[in-house]
Order: structure tokens, then sequence, then C-alpha cells
């Protein structure tokens, strides 16, 4: 099979066994899957991709005004400004972060306040209301992985709650320059424990497979694609793979259109070890890390990115 495993997640509550055996071979093998029968109705993520295809119309001067000095954390971060680890070239995109929305003070710094554009009201409900339902999706999928690494059903969902997951609108213009890259985001793993994926249905989003060869996504509808973060790599010493991915700019008029998607990242809470678990050593898979907390991590990762200076 030379597509990402398509995984219907009502099976996780009908046959939570076979499930999460299903889970853990398509993730051990691609790092990759789509998730269907989540539960999310489609109006949820339409309402949110054209919120942001609002927001990034927006005239350069009025979006600049959202681009604020802390490290990208919230709010707009425009074109040249992000960089894959070690790649040559800045990536092709415009971008908004949406973080956790709370109400008083919050548990920990990281959860700093949402930056909301005055020119488009709309995307403020269409975002939350998304970040809601995909952060709740999250806590399940986490479910299952802590199933198939040996833990308890509910390992996760006190190492997430109070998280710094990211909901990320994101723009890819039409590449009309034949001197640019033919990459809008170049080939990188994600630093998080998960990254859910919706939006584009449009070719472009390629992984790397077992055999380096670049294999394209497409997004089928209906379907939110899951991968595997570095975060989650690490904690389970690769039992489950981080696996590169990239996004290139497709051929022909499927390349002179914008790109839409919203990738939702998902941080542990701070301070939250990412050292090996032991069933995850062995002596066919030594431990590959010293010990080191999210936090840490996260920091070292923003600033190979560009994000943070």
């Amino acid at each position: 099979m030379n597509t990402i495993p398509s995984l219907d997640l009502r099976r996780f509550e009908s046959d939570p066994e076979a499930f999460v055996r299903e889970m853990g071979a398509a993730y051990q093998a691609w790092g990759f899957a789509g998730i269907t029968g989540h539960g999310i109705d489609r109006s949820v993520i339409m309402d949110a991709l054209h919120a942001s295809e609002r927001l990034f119309a927006q005239p350069e001067a009025v979006k600049k005004k959202y681009f604020k000095d802390n490290g990208g954390t919230r709010g707009y971060t425009p074109f040249g400004t992000e960089i894959a680890k070690d790649a040559k070239h800045v990536d092709l995109k415009e971008f908004w972060h949406v973080g956790r929305e709370i109400e008083g003070t919050p548990p920990h710094k990281d959860l700093t306040p949402n930056v909301w554009p005055d020119e488009v009201p709309e995307f403020k409900t269409a975002m939350l209301r998304l970040y809601r339902e995909l952060d709740a999706l999250s806590v399940t999928l986490l479910q299952a992985f802590a199933l198939f690494i040996g833990e308890d059903r509910h390992y996760f969902d006190t190492k997430v709650n109070h998280g710094n997951s990211i909901l990320r609108p994101l723009h890819y213009p039409p590449i009309t320059d034949p001197n640019l890259p033919n990459v809008r985001a170049g080939a990188h793993e994600d630093i998080n424990l998960i990254t859910l994926l919706v939006g584009s249905e449009q070719e472009g989003l390629e992984v790397l497979n077992k055999r380096d060869e670049w294999v394209g996504i497409s997004m089928i509808e209906g379907t939110i694609i899951c991968n595997v973060g570095d975060m989650l790599q690490r904690l389970t010493n690769h039992v489950l793979p981080s696996t590169t991915h990239r996004v290139v700019n497709p051929k022909g008029e499927a390349g002179k259109v914008s790109r839409y998607s919203i990738p939702f990242f998902v941080h542990p809470n701070p301070g939250t070890s990412l050292d090996a678990l032991p069933q995850c050593v062995t002596d066919d898979n030594p431990k590959r890390y010293p010990p080191i907390t999210s936090d840490e991590y996260l920091m070292e990762r923003l600033r190979q990115i560009g994000l943070v200076k």
C-alpha cells in the first residue's frame, strides 16, 4: 500500500482492542493516518476555512497590525518568517495562531491572550468552535495511543488539559514566479505530540515513506489527517515515528490558486517529561535521547525554525 491508512474512530468504542491494534500498525508504518467517524460536523470546518480566506484577503497593512513581538505565539505571522529546520528557503506561507481561550487567571504563563482581527469578527467564533472540537478529538486519539503503548487509557488526559495547543489557519498563495522554489512548506517533522489537519482538499501535501519516496496525500472530504509529532516520538523512543512531510506547489492549474488549511498542534502541559517510557526501551530499541521537558524541547525547536530568535 502506497498511501496513508484510513481509520474509522467509531470502532474505538465498538471494538477498542481491534482499533488500537489497527491504529498502532498504521502509525508504526506511516506516522500518518486519515481519521473518519470523528464526529466533527463539516460545517464547523468549512466555517473556519471561509473565515480564514476572508482574513488572509485583508490588505497587508491590516494583517501587519496583528503581527506581535511574541515569538509567533498568537496573532499574525507574515510571509518569509518561518523556515523548516536545515532548509535553504523560507516557507511560502502566512498564518495566524490561536491558542487556548482562558477565562480568569491562566494556569501558566504560556497561555497568553488570543489576538482577534476587528475586520473579520466571525473569525473568532469560527476558530474557537473548531479549536474546542479538535481539542476534544485529540484527547480521544491520545487515549488510543496510550493503550497502544501499554499505558492506561487516560494517561495523557491530565498531560494535555492545560497544554498550549495551537490552531494555525494557513494560507499558501499561488506561486507564479518560476524563480521561487517549488515548496510551500519545506520538509519537516512536527514538534508537538500529535497534529490534526483539516482543510485543503487540494494536492500538495506529501509524506516521506520508509523507502524514501514522497507520497501525495489527498484530503478526502470529511477526513481529518492525524500525524505523530517529535514529542510523542521521543516519549515512545521511536515506537511511534514522526514522519517527514512537506507541502509542494502542484503542477498546472492547481498551482495557480491559493491553498488554505488549518493544522491543530497538540502540546503537553508545561514541565511534562519527554523521557522515554520504560516499556519503549528494549535491547533492540535502546534509549535514544537524554531526558528533557516539553518546555525545553519546544524552545530548542522554535529557535531552529526561526519563530524565536
